[in-house]
């Protein structure tokens, strides 16, 4: 008996210590979104007949259960966010400033530059990437520190960005002016030659005793820019680091080179000048996603990003690295057009579904490549030959004619609509990864890039709550639309 009471005794004081587990929190009530007023859509056709148009029919709302049930379904919802957007754009290099700046008209190329940056006028490109000295898309080789043969300097003490100050800086005076949101990268594709095993532009490596000289180099660059009232918002720190071209200006630079180089060097001379500009690793094609794994695993503080290209490999690479480092932001930083794609159809409707495909695979940006190229694809270095490349605009340098061409019509639809702080949004992937995306603007418009796939005309059906946007497009073309929302409590 007494064996039994003290059992009880324990078994009560067990009981006592137990504490119950909370009720889980009850999971909140997503926001239910209406589309209120000023739906827009704009349509590029493939036969050009609309070309970024606005169209002002075919579009009707419906309540839900009112809503047609034939056509192909795009789900968004707002209450499932994703990445900040920082931009679309292209980039000026020496060839496209030289074009703007110089063989364009005044009235050209104002109106140019309007088209471009300004959000009430243009398209408001809000990103560009520019090269740190001289590119493939140049007219000569340069950088901001370049000395004959066998000469090094250093310290750096004959640096000086006179070359951009000439067009470049200009230029990109004028688009800060035209959008004040417009954030610029700077990528080198090659440091000076004499910090290089080929003591060339061309070619080589960056030497083991120049990189302090090198990390300066950026510094100084970045401050040089800054007296110019330029902000520098990120730089990379070698463009296509796994090539290295034989007829234009590049730099061989492996992973673990590349994350000695930020980790040990740069960073440390960015802390020292407290300079606050983004570092980004990579800055190459999809198919080797080795490299800024290991640069990460490397230099993982070190760096804020990683920049990617378009011509190698699977979208899906952006994706997998963010999900192993989804502190890193994502930047998709180059992709040219240009006659390996005949256009008009195959050339834009690619351009389309890369856009779509790196904003879902989390980039925070959109850039293509020349801002300007003239009628031969040019001008560059004589050692180049011939480009095969393909601008946003040409500018003609024997008659002066501007044009515009598909690239610009592809910017307008992922950049036209897109404010600061945009966020990407659910939306659906059905029917191949480029169906759609979506973003949130800070004011609630929502605006989306919609792909119809298919050869024949077909309702778009939007989904948004309770509510159904329908939108007849036409076969294989591609809209952006644009809506105000509010949530409905």
């Amino acid at each position: 008996m007494k064996t039994s009471l003290s059992l009880l005794i324990v078994l009560l004081s067990l009981s006592a210590c137990v504490k119950e587990e909370p009720e889980p929190e009850p999971e909140p009530t997503p926001d239910l979104y209406k589309i209120i007023d000023q739906t827009k859509v704009f349509l590029t056709t493939i036969d050009q007949t609309y070309a970024y148009t606005q169209i002002t029919e075919g579009i009707t709302l419906y309540n839900k259960k009112d809503a047609p049930k034939i056509g192909f379904d795009v789900y968004v919802d707002p209450n499932k966010t994703y990445q900040n957007i920082l931009g679309v754009g292209a980039s000026f290099t020496d060839s496209s400033a030289y074009l703007i700046n110089q063989v364009l008209s005044e009235n050209d190329r104002n109106s140019l530059m309007e088209k471009l940056f300004s959000k009430e006028n243009g398209i408001g490109l809000s990103f560009i990437r520019n090269p740190m000295g001289s590119s493939d898309f140049s007219r000569t080789f340069y950088s901001y520190d370049d000395q004959a043969k066998g000469i090094k300097d250093e310290d750096l003490s004959d640096f000086s960005i006179a070359h951009d100050q000439e067009d470049i800086i200009p230029l990109v005076k004028q688009a800060l002016t035209l959008n004040p949101d417009l954030k610029i990268m700077m990528s080198p594709w090659s440091a000076p030659g004499w910090m290089k095993t080929s003591d060339s532009m061309k070619g080589g490596s960056l030497n083991a005793t120049s990189y302090e000289s090198y990390a300066q180099y950026f510094v100084k660059t970045i401050k040089a820019y800054q007296e110019e009232g330029i902000d520098l918002f990120a730089i990379s720190v070698q463009n296509e680091p796994l090539y290295v071209p034989t007829n234009y200006a590049g730099m061989g630079m492996s992973a673990d080179q590349q994350a000695k180089f930020i980790k040990d060097y740069l960073k440390p001379a960015f802390v020292e000048e407290g300079l606050s500009t983004k570092i980004l690793a990579y800055d190459h094609n999809w198919d080797r996603k080795d490299y800024p794994l290991t640069v990460l695993e490397k230099a993982l503080d070190e760096v804020d990003g990683v920049a990617w290209h378009v011509y190698g490999g699977n979208v899906i690479s952006q994706t997998e690295v963010y999900r192993q480092y989804p502190e890193k932001d994502v930047y998709f930083t180059e992709a040219s057009g240009g006659e390996w794609i005949p256009p008009f159809e195959a050339a834009f409707l690619s351009q389309i579904k890369t856009g779509i495909d790196v904003f879902r695979n989390y980039s925070r940006t959109y850039v293509l490549w020349n801002m300007a190229l003239d009628e031969n694809n040019g001008p560059v270095v004589p050692e180049f030959g011939r480009s095969t490349c393909r601008g946003v605009v040409t500018v003609n340098q024997s008659t002066k004619a501007l044009t515009y061409n598909l690239d610009f019509l592809t910017l307008a639809h992922f950049s036209d609509y897109l404010e600061k702080d945009a966020l990407r949004i659910d939306s659906t992937k059905a029917e191949g990864n480029f169906t759609s995306v979506a973003f949130m603007n800070p004011d609630k418009t929502i605006t989306m890039v919609v792909y119809n796939i298919k050869d024949t005309q077909r309702d778009a059906l939007i989904h948004i709550g309770d509510q159904v946007l329908v939108y007849n497009m036409p076969g294989k073309s591609v809209a952006t639309v644009t809506f105000q929302t509010q949530i409905v409590k």
